[in-house]
């Protein structure tokens, strides 16, 4: 992809989900309209990561692309946690406390829907449905983020949250935890 795609991608990644999460849940215009801060610093670490990848391509070790890895997957994780429990505190915002339902669905649509329509605009299958528990830590943080919310308040709900959807994370990567699924080999 040229820079625009890359950009175009980077901005969905990191704003969609909270886009289709505001707009199920009656706020309009979605945040990152009514704030490009957060679109303007998505574009700008998407220039920045392309710029890397441009003046690194062909000169990585082996040695750099496990950090790199690493990296990422630490950012991922870290990224996946904080927009899950912020999707929790969202819809709780919104007056959606009554309906646990609705709570848990935008939480992890904030979570990972920026990546599914990302995976979707760059003509992949999306990661949520071929890689690790990625998905199902986001459930499982912001579940228990909710469930904490009227004992421990805001503050601690929101911290659990993050680290149970960052540990399941990191710990699936590191042992290949998946969910099952039928053998390609099977008709």
């Amino acid at each position: 992809m040229d820079i625009f795609g890359v950009c175009i991608l980077g901005m969905t990644t990191a704003v969609g989900g909270g886009m289709i999460r505001d707009i199920i849940l009656g706020s309009t215009p979605p945040a990152a309209f009514e704030n490009p801060v957060y679109v303007l610093i998505a574009v700008a670490v998407s220039i920045i990561t392309f710029v890397i990848y441009v003046l690194r391509r062909g000169h990585k070790s082996t040695f750099e692309g496990k950090i790199f890895d690493f990296v990422m997957l630490v950012t991922d994780s870290a990224g996946l946690g904080v927009f899950t429990v912020y999707g929790v505190k969202t819809a709780l915002d919104s007056g959606a406390a009554a309906n646990h339902f609705l709570v848990i669905f935008v939480a992890v649509l904030t979570g990972v829907g920026g990546g599914v329509m990302r995976d979707i605009f760059a003509g992949d299958r999306p990661y949520i449905f071929v890689k690790h528990i990625y998905a199902c830590a986001s459930l499982a943080g912001a579940l228990v983020c909710l469930l904490c919310w009227n004992t421990l308040g805001q503050s601690v709900s929101m911290e659990i949250g993050f680290v149970i959807v960052v540990v399941l994370r990191l710990l699936a990567a590191k042992f290949r935890w998946s969910l099952p699924r039928p053998n390609a080999d099977t008709k």
